[in-house]
């Protein structure tokens, strides 16, 4: 016969599981568990002036997803509009919210048809924030190799390897560099709006492009140093109209003409006579370059020329050689751009150039 327990025990148990049943039964069914998403269009955007400067441009937003999504606030249960990406559309960002950034965008790229959107920062990378990871470093525009020009190949591969690299390796590895640091010459002294080669009390004005009217505008120079082993002095020019800078070299002590520039900040290899400078491109990417110094024609050989498209050089004088023909530089991505008092993210890069290959 069954005890009194164990008679009642099953139905204990059962009415136990049933209290919790009804207890969750009103959770489940509050209306705020469900969140309906109306379905809107372009037209639920708030309209504004399209951007005709970007220039006036906080940032830019860039994204990798083949869709994205317009908010219409700054709220991830506000309604949205899922939109497919377009390689030529533009993300203006204005604001930076918790999760969103405010953007500009012109629907079909119609300034005159612009609205103000939110959108997810999980979804786009901002100009500031940008790296070179998922980046083909190797992708070059073209390239020029001892007098021959290539269009067709798109890879650094035939000269060599490019790759990213620890900012404690570029430091390290700077205190080691192989290629001679300028030094300022004593001797030469900015003197009633000329550079002047002051010896023993005998004055010589360096013959170069000072406050020349060219086509391009007026030219302005800046004293950079000296070079120990081509004992030439090097000027940066540039002028106010242009975005062009060149780094000419001069002779103080010969009458020689000498027609030797960069188009970047130089760096000497004595040891090879070469002299290399590597430099942001104002159209796309930046350029790197060796040439071959000829003292007998105080001129230069160009040897190679490549156009990088996927960074840019920051601080060009930073920019040095180690040994094994390796070259290290800081770089950022080509879209990168400060804002707001945020700064780039800066990377570095070592190339490494095949042996022997100049």
């Amino acid at each position: 016969m069954k005890t009194l327990s164990q008679l009642f025990m099953p139905s204990i148990i059962v009415a136990f599981v049933g209290c919790n049943q009804q207890n969750k039964a009103p959770e489940t069914n509050k209306p705020e568990a469900a969140v309906t998403q109306r379905s809107i269009t372009f037209a639920d955007f708030k309209k504004i002036k399209g951007v005709d400067n970007v220039q006036d441009v906080p940032f830019q937003l860039f994204t990798k997803l083949d869709s994205v999504r317009f908010f219409i606030a700054p709220d991830k249960d506000a309604p949205y509009l899922k939109t497919a990406y377009h390689k030529l559309d533009n993300y203006y960002g204005f604001e930076e919210f918790d999760d969103f950034y405010s953007i500009h965008y012109s629907i079909n790229n119609n300034i005159s048809n612009s609205i103000e959107a939110f959108v997810l920062k999980s979804e786009f990378t901002a100009s500031f924030d940008m790296t070179l990871q998922g980046l083909d470093l190797y992708q070059i525009r073209s390239s020029t190799f001892k007098g021959t020009d290539d269009f067709k190949n798109k890879s650094f591969k035939k000269f060599g390897t490019i790759t990213e690299v620890s900012e404690q390796e570029f430091k390290t590895v700077s205190k080691k560099r192989i290629d001679e640091v300028l030094v300022k010459n004593p001797l030469i002294q900015l003197k009633g709006g000329n550079w002047v080669y002051n010896e023993n009390g005998k004055e010589k004005v360096i013959a170069q492009h000072e406050n020349v009217s060219t086509e391009d505008g007026l030219l302005s120079n800046e004293y950079v140093g000296q070079s120990p082993y081509l004992q030439l002095e090097i000027f940066k020019e540039e002028s106010v109209d242009t975005p062009d800078v060149y780094f000419s070299f001069y002779s103080v002590k010969s009458s020689a003409n000498f027609a030797i520039f960069t188009g970047g900040y130089p760096q000497i290899l004595p040891h090879k006579s070469l002299i290399s400078y590597a430099s942001s491109n104002h159209d796309t990417g930046s350029d790197f370059t060796i040439s071959k110094y000829l003292e007998q024609n105080h001129n230069q050989e160009y040897l190679l020329y490549v156009n990088f498209t996927n960074f840019k050089i920051a601080d060009e004088s930073k920019a040095f050689w180690a040994e094994n023909d390796t070259f290290y530089a800081e770089v950022y991505p080509t879209n990168s751009a400060p804002s707001n008092g945020k700064k780039q993210k800066a990377s570095f890069i070592k190339i490494q150039l095949k042996a022997n290959l100049l």
